[in-house]
């Protein structure tokens, strides 16, 4: 039996380390894409994650209805992931949601609970979650809400169409803004 020597992913970014469930899966992600002028990429976000306040201009609608309207969200950054945004609830319409059955655990911000869209005749389900006890690193988005941008007609950042965060999974909003490669298609579960 050969052994290949697979090189450390995290040889070329200081301080960080290979989870153990990572190590176990040594696939390998594609070369970081370079970011131009104004971009960001992914690889240069920080595990745990982050907050960072926007001002940007962020609409979800679906079916030709409005849900959100904001400049007051938070985008959460990590490793990988195109930014997920959380919209204040005051910029969302709470009569277009509907509290879903659904909860995960996300290792950073604790206990998520989910929310069905209902917008005219049409329900989609758990397209929103929120943390409404978040961890205390990310208290400050407690009762925020995230859309998966997969599940909704339109998510829009300052006037700019969001493309979703391949597969299921994560609710990464990819903008002219981000660089990849991105997490979150099949075979990339270990990145």
């Amino acid at each position: 039996m050969t052994h290949t020597q697979l090189r450390d992913p995290t040889a070329d970014r200081p301080g960080v380390t290979l989870s153990p469930m990572a190590a176990q899966h040594p696939e390998q992600h594609p070369p970081r894409i370079e970011p131009g002028p104004g971009q960001e990429s992914v690889w240069d976000y920080p595990r745990p994650p982050r907050l960072d306040p926007s001002d940007e201009h962020v609409v979800v609608k679906h079916s030709g209805v409005v849900v959100a309207d904001t400049t007051r969200s938070y985008r959460v950054l990590e490793t990988s992931q195109p930014p997920a945004y959380y919209l204040p609830p005051a910029d969302v319409d709470q009569g277009l949601l509907s509290r879903s059955t659904r909860q995960s655990v996300c290792e950073w911000k604790g206990l998520a609970t989910y929310y069905d869209v209902v917008v005219v005749d049409w329900t989609v389900p758990a397209a929103a979650w929120t943390y409404l006890h978040p961890e205390p690193a990310f208290e400050a988005i407690a009762g925020h809400l995230a859309f998966y941008p997969q599940l909704v007609d339109e998510c829009l950042v300052d006037g700019e169409r969001v493309s979703p965060n391949e597969g299921a999974f994560y609710g990464g909003w990819v903008t002219s803004r981000v660089v990849g490669p991105f997490k979150g298609a099949p075979g990339t579960a270990w990145w």
